[in-house]
């Protein structure tokens, strides 16, 4: 393969460039979710059913009947949700749906490897559903391609151009491609991707979280050369060291032409915790953009109000809705975790 003819063909597609449609995958008693069913379910059905008013949503679900009555009953837009009934381990199609590149004009499914977050957790459903909603035309015709090279959705971001930010605590973290050097991670993902610009974060990270420090926890590429990033103001909380760190190594970053990143500092909310004591990571930074609106998570915390205002400042001219997310962060994941936006021309 000639990587540089390849890095011109493909390109990673920003979050808030035109999209098809949103994948999840439904919470069910199979799932470590089985003990907060009525908790949780609503949330899935309200995040569904807000993006059912601009875009399809494509759902993986053990059985279609009551998913499609609860989705009813939240206002979704029946004529836009497609069910496929497929078994599945867990919830987060962050990091087991595909990563869709543009091959020339032509979308393209990564279908990376998936293994519970450096086997910490079951995944062997999941890593096959990226091929079975394939096999079962939930993505018409578009072609889908096998990666040799385990890869979270979250784990990365792109702002369109060939740029990628992401975290060394993830990608370098031997329990995933532990035959890889940092060289031989950017040269992958370089070819598949087509990247030619990698940011590594070295600090950064939210406790309670299982993903070894996924980007999409901590700063996320937004339009026009910006950042936004969470950040701690606490002397006194865990988090405070680690994310002034991280604040000062995107200070560092610079744009392709040599000028510094936008930066938007989000605030952060009070400590939320399980039954046990344990902390539970509620992020800001874990938004998802749609067509003509961006869905932010909230946890019924003063900061709610000026996180959503942050993000309007990232997205003007989009809409800005909150979705009530204190649910979800009792499995330490939130709304973009659960959720993997379809890019245009990929859904029949």
């Amino acid at each position: 393969m000639n990587e540089k003819l390849n890095q011109i063909a493909r390109r990673l597609p920003a979050e808030w460039e035109e999209q098809d449609g949103v994948l999840l995958a439904w919470p069910h008693e199979g799932t470590d979710w089985r003990y907060c069913l009525t908790e949780v379910e609503p949330v899935f059905a309200g995040i569904a059913a807000t993006v059912s008013r601009f875009e399809r949503v494509i759902i993986v679900a053990p059985e279609r009947g009551a998913v499609e009555e609860s989705l009813g009953r939240a206002g979704a837009r029946m004529d836009r949700v497609g069910t496929f009934e497929l078994a599945s381990n867990d919830t987060w199609s962050r990091d087991f749906g595909p990563v869709t590149v543009l091959d020339g004009e032509r979308p393209l499914l990564l279908d990376f490897g998936f293994n519970g977050w450096g086997l910490k957790f079951p995944a062997d459903l999941d890593n096959r559903l990226t091929r079975r909603l394939h096999e079962a035309g939930a993505f018409g015709g578009t072609p889908r391609e096998t990666v040799g090279l385990v890869l979270e959705g979250g784990s990365i971001e792109s702002d369109g151009q060939g740029t990628i930010l992401t975290t060394a605590e993830c990608l370098l973290n031997p329990n995933r491609n532990p035959h890889l050097t940092r060289d031989g991670i950017e040269a992958a993902l370089a070819a598949r991707l087509g990247a030619d610009r990698f940011l590594w974060l070295h600090n950064g990270f939210l406790e309670g979280d299982d993903t070894d420090s996924h980007i999409d926890t901590l700063a996320r590429f937004c339009p026009g050369d910006t950042i936004v990033h969470v950040s701690c103001d606490d002397p006194d909380d865990v988090h405070y060291r680690s994310l002034s760190a991280m604040a000062a190594e995107l200070e560092g970053f610079t744009t392709r032409d040599g000028r510094p990143y936008r930066l938007l500092s989000l605030p952060w909310p009070a400590a939320r915790r399980d039954g046990e004591g344990q902390r539970l990571p509620a992020t800001y930074a874990n938004f998802l953009v749609i067509n003509g609106a961006v869905l932010v998570p909230t946890y019924r915390d003063p900061n709610d109000r000026p996180a959503l205002d942050v993000i309007a400042s990232a997205f003007p001219g989009r809409e800005i809705i909150g979705i009530d997310c204190l649910p979800l962060i009792l499995q330490h994941g939130s709304l973009h975790c659960v959720t993997m936006q379809i890019p245009r021309g990929v859904l029949p």
